[in-house]
Formats: structure tokens, C-alpha cells, sequence
């Protein structure tokens, strides 16, 4: 018997993980699809269409970038949730929450580092799913989730009085937020 190459012994220690098997739905879905679900994902596209668009511009322009790289980037994830989705009912689209977030990554380190920090995240996401800790998420308590969609909405409307009373500053700092405490 010859010996194992690299490549087996790897898949071996693989094997020995139990991770979790990644298989999107698209796979699965695209067998039984027809005329019919065509037509209903088509009205059900040009409805998110509608109302994602616009709100990622506003996205992109209230975490200080312009308006088309918010729209590129909703299209983009918009692509991405729907081909690596795990449900043929899962929503994606632009999320409020990032807004204070991504704005202070680019206020303080650029775009470049917003790409490398968003492609460290995407990573770390990806390995909790085959690692199966998604289920950590159970242990949440509610009340946190709402105090912190809460505070981010706070968040939000801090950093649009400026453009709701037509106040002229040209940057708002990365640490606006932590001075108002």
C-alpha cells in the first residue's frame, strides 16, 4: 500500500471535523423551476427593486460614500445572498444597522481597509456556519437584539441631524458618536 499524499491526509482530517455540508439552495431549486415561479421571482425582484435601491444609495450616502457605490454594493450582496442563499424565502438586502459601523471604518481607515475588514468578516461568517455555531445565536437574550436595533437607530438619527436642519459640515468625525456621551 503506498503512502497518503498530502492532499488525502487533508481530506482525512477534514472528514474527522463533522462540519456542516455547504450546499446552496440554488442547486436544489433551479431543478423544479418554471414559467410560473419565473414570473413570481421576476414581480417579487422588481418589488425589492423598488424599495432596496433607493434605500442602498441612501445607505451609501449616510455612511459616507456615494450614493452608486451603496447601489453597487446592494446588487452585488443582492447576487451573492441569492446564489449562496440557503433558502429559496431568504431576504437580503441593505441592513440600517451597518451604517455606523461602515461609516467610522471609512472615516478612520478608508475604503481600502473597509474591503479588507469586510472580506476578514465574510471569512470569520463562513467558518462559524461550517463549524455549526450558528446556534449561539439562541442564547441572545431579546432584550439585548432590541436595545442594540434600538441604539443604532439613535445612532442613525444622531448623524442626520446635520442634513435634517441644513447644517453645513463638511465631515462629521469618526468619533462624533462617542463625544455626544
Amino acid at each position: 500500500m503506498a503512502a497518503e499524499g498530502p492532499a488525502a491526509q487533508w481530506r482525512a482530517r477534514l472528514a474527522r471535523l463533522h462540519l456542516a455540508p455547504f450546499r446552496p439552495y440554488l442547486l436544489d431549486s433551479l431543478r423544479d423551476y418554471d414559467r410560473a415561479r419565473f414570473v413570481k421571482d421576476l414581480s417579487a425582484g422588481v418589488t425589492v427593486g423598488i424599495v432596496a435601491l433607493p434605500l442602498a444609495m441612501a445607505f451609501g450616502v449616510a455612511s459616507g460614500a456615494k450614493p452608486e457605490q451603496g447601489l453597487f454594493t446592494a446588487i452585488i450582496a443582492g447576487f451573492l445572498i441569492s446564489a449562496l442563499g440557503g433558502s429559496r424565502v431568504q431576504v437580503g438586502g441593505p441592513a440600517g444597522a451597518f451604517i455606523v459601523i461602515i461609516y467610522g471604518i471609512i472615516a478612520k481607515y478608508g475604503f481600502a481597509n473597509l474591503l479588507i475588514s469586510t472580506m476578514c468578516a465574510g471569512v470569520l461568517l463562513f467558518a462559524m456556519g461550517l463549524t455549526r455555531l450558528g446556534y449561539l445565536v439562541r442564547f441572545i437574550p431579546v432584550s439585548i437584539v432590541i436595545g442594540f436595533t434600538n441604539g443604532i437607530a439613535v445612532l442613525i438619527i444622531v448623524s442626520q441631524i446635520k442634513d435634517f436642519l441644513g447644517l453645513s459640515i463638511d465631515v462629521m468625525p469618526a468619533d462624533f458618536f462617542s463625544k455626544r456621551a
